[in-house]
């Protein structure tokens, strides 16, 4: 996997795209469908030859992510935009714990191989596909100490399948951060090298932006 910075920058994207749909999903219940798809989508891509590969080969599977990595790294004034970068470096966080045991790990990838079928047949967001990757979360990541806090509104919450959509895109954000972690990232880049990666953030936004808008 390259070390480049357009690399690291897509793969701390997918964090940022989780995170933002993890506050969407607990506030309002509603999410782009094809951005939840792309990041439940990568958790299935285990051999990419890239890693804009993991989110569907195109920059605009990734472009709330960008958008949003654009807006919080550079900015950080909103709460809103707060909010987003605690839950981004809190999967960070919970997946360097997560590389220090190797069995957690071989249980997630089995059992996510495991719902290859599931995703095959029925699509990645069929409620099947979502309840069966929140399960894997719920068996393995929220058994740390550390437990992001998922802050909404509780009636949207309290919904089993929102519920479960928070869950399986905190999956899909541990993937990402996996990745950003392959291609060199580092949490001290996010303070050092701020600016290198807002700059290229929004040189990959504009890019995905022209893409749909073509």
């Amino acid at each position: 996997m390259s070390h480049s910075l357009e690399e690291r920058t897509i793969a701390l994207a997918g964090v940022f795209q989780a995170a933002t749909l993890v506050q969407q999903i607990a506030r309002t219940g509603r999410f782009h469908d094809a951005t939840l798809e792309n990041s439940l989508r990568s958790l299935f891509a285990t051999d990419p030859a890239t890693t804009l590969d993991v989110f569907g080969g195109e920059l605009r599977g990734i472009r709330e992510g960008l958008t949003a990595l654009h807006s919080v790294l550079g900015k950080q004034g909103k709460p809103d935009d707060i909010e987003v970068l605690r839950y981004a470096l809190n999967l960070i966080h919970l997946e360097s714990r997560l590389n220090r045991k190797p069995e957690m790990l071989d249980i997630i990838g089995k059992r996510i191989d495991q719902a290859r079928h599931t995703a095959a047949h029925f699509g990645y967001l069929h409620g099947n596909l979502v309840s069966n990757l929140a399960s894997i979360y719920q068996d393995t990541i929220s058994t740390f100490r550390l437990r992001i806090q998922v802050s909404g509104d509780p009636a949207i919450l309290q919904q089993e399948e929102n519920a479960a959509r928070v869950r399986a895109t905190l999956l899909a954000g541990i993937r990402a951060a996996v990745l950003w972690r392959q291609t060199g990232g580092r949490r001290w880049q996010l303070v050092f090298a701020r600016g290198r990666v807002v700059d290229m953030a929004r040189k990959l936004a504009d890019q995905a932006n022209a893409s749909v808008y073509h």
